[in-house]
């Protein structure tokens, strides 16, 4: 083949991939979510898909397919072919922990995903029985460096966000914690709340009723800066341990190999929906920081994303159960 001809298959294969992310979607797409329905992974891909169907004049519809900490629908989105029809709305949990909680996984999350966009993140709240007795995260800290015997806190389940902010807590500040893992968020808040666990870390929208009924008390904001849900609580790093951030995210990918300009379609589309004032309104409402970032910044957070969450496991000792 000549360079002449070369350079034509090059520019009509350019301009087939431009009508093809043109004319997306001709057919029905599909969002996978790898938890059950009601959690806040699957309001952020329903909430999506709802204003996507609208938009593309195309159903979008969303598949629950929980278990293995999200693995299943991840497994299912890297094996799909790379034409935008399956999707995946996704927590950090299977992307960034699994993978190394489990020792391996049925996929490479840099090779076998094509990153679209972070759409948003949700603080966690840190909350303790009001028995408790500290009234602010400096109290804790306190508290926990001079306690002989590791305190206990409670999350939704091993390798949850929550339960990763416990342990990226104690290895940062050198305190001796131990987790009890529930099947689920509300599980963990009801024995909170009955005092059966001193502390928990709870997703902002799912623990802030709570803290606003005096039934918990908020004693710190896990990520970098207050929520306008609860502006009254306090960021860790606001107690003076600046490097400690944490949050549960949720991003939008696809398959490997994903077509560029079918990608920026997407990811253009997925912003607009996300910025119409009904959605922002409903989204900020739960707690959710909208973030709709590019493909390129996506993938560049989910690398830095995996090696944090990797050496926090790995110092941790901790195993899948």
């Amino acid at each position: 083949m000549t360079i002449k001809n070369i350079f034509m298959a090059a520019a009509l294969a350019a301009f087939a991939s431009t009508v093809a992310a043109q004319s997306f979607p001709a057919k029905p797409v599909r969002i996978l979510v790898g938890f059950g329905a009601g959690g806040a992974t699957d309001i952020v891909a329903r909430t999506l898909a709802q204003s996507l169907t609208a938009d593309w004049k195309q159903n979008v519809l969303v598949e629950n397919r929980a278990g293995a900490s999200g693995m299943i629908a991840a497994e299912m989105t890297a094996k799909a072919p790379p034409d935008g029809y399956t999707l995946m709305i996704t927590p950090q949990t299977s992307l960034a922990v699994a993978p190394a909680l489990y020792g391996k996984a049925p996929y490479d999350t840099m090779r076998d995903f094509t990153p679209i966009t972070l759409t948003g993140y949700t603080p966690l709240l840190m909350v303790v029985h009001p028995s408790f007795p500290v009234k602010n995260f400096k109290e804790f800290i306190a508290l926990a460096k001079k306690s002989k015997e590791p305190i206990t806190f409670g999350s939704g389940g091993v390798g949850s966000s929550p339960h990763m902010a416990g342990e990226l807590m104690a290895s940062q500040l050198g305190i001796k914690i131990t987790h009890v893992p529930y099947k689920g968020e509300n599980p963990a808040l009801a024995d909170t709340v009955g005092g059966q666990i001193p502390i928990m870390f709870g997703n902002l929208p799912v623990a802030i009723p709570h803290v606003q009924s005096g039934r918990l008390r908020g004693i710190a904001n896990t990520w970098s800066t207050r929520s306008p849900l609860a502006p009254e609580i306090a960021t860790v790093a606001e107690a003076g341990f600046k490097d400690y951030a944490i949050a549960t995210w949720f991003g939008l990918l696809g398959p490997a190999n994903m077509p560029p300009e079918l990608v920026a379609r997407i990811q253009r589309d997925t912003a607009r929906m996300f910025n119409t004032p009904a959605t922002k309104e409903k989204l900020t409402g739960m707690g959710v920081d909208l973030v709709l970032n590019s493909p390129e910044q996506f993938r560049d957070y989910l690398r830095t994303e995996i090696a944090r969450y990797t050496k926090v496991i790995k110092d941790a000792g901790i195993k899948a159960q």
